[in-house]
């Protein structure tokens, strides 16, 4: 099999988008061979597992600007396309889609939205495969602060992107099922989040009472969900468990007044492992949530025990309350979890937590589900 795989950011792993598109593309070299036409954006170098595998080609993409890049920004926004989407576009991304006539790839993978929207230029007679990364009309409805019309714009533009592609890749069953009903002609496949299990070494559970969260702080949900951890669920913890500790492990936060001193702050750290080492439980705490949270399957790879809200773990099929994690739901309900998981209340909750990401979230189980 011959992929080609084209996407508006470097792949690699600095973001939760980027973990995702460097796990398909190293899930399908699996397959065969893959080549990769990307613009340099995001930061960051190319993830060096793509440039040591034989089986995948990088190309950099050079955008250029101009009046003709101006043409094809107005060309798309009279197709529906919203404005995000639209000014990512360049004539050098739609022409790594289009540009494929005599070349044979078995499978051309548009990667996100931004280069999924050419599809509406191009149409159906050139079969594309779409990578959503988010339902984003879903996802969007949920964080607000969009208006009705930009709203209805992006559901009438993600309804069509569906439909005109050759099959879209959702990444749970709860996203898969909201495509479905937003265009049920569309084309559909799980494509979950997954993590290179192969490459992560399981920790042991510590006695140190740390509650450990991971996160891109840039991202406002996830200070949302710091700022719950801090000001709600950590004062309830320590009525029960006054030697308890948080670790907020991520760039972005940036907190208001001073703050407690069993609350560590480490920023962003280039491997986690340490800070996975040194906790006794990781904590997926979301309360507003599209997709499917990558560092939930990191941390069922690392086999500690897991506390995570209902909306965290809604994007994450096959996950049993009380075998892989601990449920919390409200401040009273993540709290109470949180000290089962500190304590000797969690039993084998990790180990099965690493067993699941095995079997179902690793780039193996992937390639074999791209294989189908």
């Amino acid at each position: 099999m011959i992929s080609l795989l084209v996407t508006p950011f470097t792949p690699n792993r600095r973001t939760g988008r980027g973990n995702r598109t460097v796990s398909i593309i190293r899930a399908l070299a699996l397959l065969g061979r893959v080549e990769v036409a990307y613009v340099a954006f995001g930061g960051g170098e190319p993830d060096p597992s793509l440039l040591r595998d034989a089986a995948i080609e990088l190309r950099q993409i050079s955008p250029t600007r101009g009046l003709r890049r101006a043409f094809l920004y107005r060309r798309v926004r009279a197709q529906g396309v919203p404005k995000d989407f639209a000014s990512g576009l360049s004539r050098e991304l739609l022409a790594a889609l289009a540009d494929t006539r005599n070349k044979s790839f078995d499978r051309v993978v548009a990667d996100g939205p931004t280069t999924a929207s050419a599809l509406l230029l191009l149409g159906k007679g050139q079969p594309i495969y779409y990578n959503s990364q988010n339902l984003e009309s879903a996802l969007r409805a949920q964080l607000g602060g969009w208006s009705r019309k930009d709203l209805n714009e992006l559901t009438r533009f993600e309804r069509r992107l569906l439909e005109t592609a050759h099959e879209s890749w959702l990444v749970s069953k709860r996203d898969l099922s909201g495509a479905t009903e937003l265009a049920p002609s569309a084309h559909v496949r799980l494509v979950p989040n997954v993590v290179d299990v192969a490459s992560i070494t399981p920790v042991r559970v510590t006695e140190s009472q740390r509650a450990l969260f991971v996160a891109d702080f840039s991202y406002e949900p996830n200070r949302h969900s710091a700022d719950f951890l801090i000001a709600e669920v950590m004062p309830r913890v320590w009525k029960q468990r006054p030697q308890a500790r948080l670790m907020l492990v991520g760039s972005g936060l940036a907190p208001d007044g001073e703050l407690d001193p069993r609350i560590e702050i480490h920023g962003f750290v280039s491997d986690l492992r340490d800070a996975y080492a040194t906790a006794s439980c990781a904590l997926v705490p979301l309360l507003e949530s599209g997709g499917s949270p990558i560092k939930l399957i990191e941390a069922l790879a690392y086999g500690l025990p897991i506390v995570a809200t209902p909306l965290a773990v809604g994007g994450v099929d096959e996950l049993v309350n009380g075998v892989h994690f601990l449920e919390g739901a409200g401040a009273d309900g993540f709290s109470a979890a949180v000290v089962r998981a500190l304590g000797d209340e969690a039993g084998g909750i990790g180990a099965a937590a690493r067993k699941l990401a095995e079997s179902e979230y690793s780039i193996e189980a992937l390639s074999r589900r791209l294989a189908r």
